[in-house]
């Protein structure tokens, strides 16, 4: 009941603030510059696991490849969204919830980690009538050098970032992040490197990435 109150309470919060940030969208913003992905990349543990765990939410659409168009109402979206599970998920770490390093899920408990968010925002966009083309898991290096998760939205007015360190959703080349791998457009099952780490060990994004 207490992880509703606070859900919906986020949520009438993210419409609020929104409706006021909207313009910015039209103030220039924007970066059309966009990612270049490389090699096919090992797939992240915790979303083989995930997949294990959520099957139906790992199956690739039929449907090609595309981007979202931008406007007022998919941006005010995507400032909702963001805003309403970082507000409405506690951060806690997968250690300290479950006892193991990595656990890729949906934050049923009303807490979670990074991958925990990314994985509420995407599905709460996907219901929104988002493609899944445009919603990529993206593993990150944060500003303080540790392992994080990301949501990459892909759109025809840039790439941006939805990002539970911050409510701001900001495009890819401003964030901050250094860019590890995500999920092919094509298929979600697939992960590319993003080349800025080739040959870096496998990274742990299970630390907790609470802070706003």
């Amino acid at each position: 009941m207490k992880k509703r109150q606070n859900l919906i309470g986020a949520m009438f919060l993210g419409i609020a603030i929104s409706t006021l940030v909207t313009p910015v969208l039209a103030a220039g913003t924007t970066d059309l510059a966009h990612l270049h992905a490389g090699q096919p990349s090992r797939t992240p543990i915790g979303w083989q696991q995930f997949c294990v765990d959520n099957p139906n939410d790992c199956r690739t659409p039929r449907s090609s490849a595309t981007v979202m168009r931008l406007d007022d109402r998919s941006w005010s979206e995507l400032l909702s969204v963001n805003l309403t599970f970082n507000k409405a998920i506690e951060p806690v770490t997968d250690q300290d919830q479950f006892g193991v390093i990595e656990n890729w899920d949906y934050a049923r408990t009303g807490k979670g980690d990074c991958e925990d968010y990314v994985l509420e925002k995407r599905r709460e966009l996907v219901k929104r009538g988002w493609p899944l083309s445009a919603l990529l898991i993206t593993v990150v290096i944060d500003k303080e050098g540790g392992g994080h998760a990301v949501l990459t939205v892909v759109t025809d007015r840039g790439e941006f970032v939805l990002d539970n360190q911050t409510d701001k959703v900001l495009p890819w080349s401003k964030s901050g992040l250094t860019f590890i791998r995500r999920q092919s457009p094509e298929n979600q099952n697939v992960w590319q490197d993003l080349g800025r780490f080739l040959g870096r060990p496998d990274v742990v994004t299970a630390a907790i990435k609470g802070a706003r």
